[in-house]
């Protein structure tokens, strides 16, 4: 397997680490591109944490801004960024850990995901108020 032409696929990458790669390779900081597209820069730290993401308006400006397709953005196919050259090839056991590390992130937000569906159904049926009371 080429590492280097996989770097952003949807089983390497998530949206955040495209825009945030994408960001550096267009020589910006998340302050400078927090401002070309008009919301702050905790809202872009959030895209670049996959912790929020960007309405459908925001997403075309960004695409053009740092010069790559929306679908790259979104699913890591279409006109995007090469992946960094390796100097060396990843030893299986580097391979086998960021499977895992990968596959752990996954759980993790589909668990986060159902935690909060938990929690709107608790606050629906007035067991609890918000979580942020």
């Amino acid at each position: 397997m080429d590492d280097t032409q996989d770097w952003y696929s949807a089983e390497a990458a998530t949206f955040g680490d495209r825009v945030s790669g994408a960001r550096e390779q267009a020589g910006m900081t998340q302050k400078q591109l927090a401002k070309r597209l008009g919301v702050r820069v905790a809202t872009l730290r959030a895209w670049e944490d996959d912790l929020s993401e960007p309405r459908a308006n925001r997403l075309s400006i960004m695409a053009g801004l740092l010069n790559v397709s929306m679908m790259w953005l979104i699913n890591g196919e279409g006109e995007g960024l090469d992946g960094p050259a390796e100097a060396e090839p990843l030893s299986n056991e580097l391979r086998d850990i960021l499977t895992e590390l990968r596959d752990l992130r996954a759980d993790l937000l589909a668990r986060a995901e159902q935690v909060g569906r938990l929690e709107k159904r608790l606050r629906s049926a007035g067991v609890v108020g918000s979580a942020r009371d």
